[in-house]
């Protein structure tokens, strides 16, 4: 089923148990969302420094894009921190990780390495963000 399900909308205690390393790499995949977000206001406001990334991207209105980007973040990892709507989430999460890759591209060009600028980090957590999605469909389908 892929389907969104009434169930999707459930916190469910068995998803905070943390004997499952499922529920963990969900956790820790929506916390790391909220940096994100938080990173794009400085002050109360939004970072000048995104907004003229996003505009070198080609995103217009960078401010509209920056606050979409904020709002997806925060909207997925909220989601995946409390085990709803998983699947969905999570391909969410890595659908705004893969649009980080491209203005990357477009702004910096190719670089592999976090450190000098790269997408490594995005491209990283964009598959583990795929990985949660797939396993959750998975579990959903029964399958094993």
């Amino acid at each position: 089923m892929f389907g969104i399900r009434k169930n999707d909308f459930t916190i469910e205690a068995a998803s905070f148990n943390l004997s499952n390393p499922w529920n963990i790499l969900r956790i820790i995949c929506g916390a790391f969302m909220f940096p994100h977000a938080a990173s794009k206001f400085v002050n109360g406001a939004l970072s000048v420094g995104t907004v003229g990334f996003f505009a070198k991207a080609g995103f217009a209105p960078p401010e509209f894009w920056v606050v979409l980007a904020a709002l997806v973040e925060v909207g997925t990892g909220i989601a995946l921190v409390l085990g709803i709507c998983t699947r969905f989430a999570a391909l969410g999460a890595a659908g705004a990780l893969l649009i980080a890759v491209y203005a990357l591209q477009v702004v910096k060009g190719f670089g592999w390495t976090w450190n000098t600028g790269g997408y490594e980090y995005p491209v990283f957590w964009g598959i583990v963000c795929i990985t949660v999605a797939m396993n959750e469909f998975k579990r959903v389908n029964g399958s094993k």
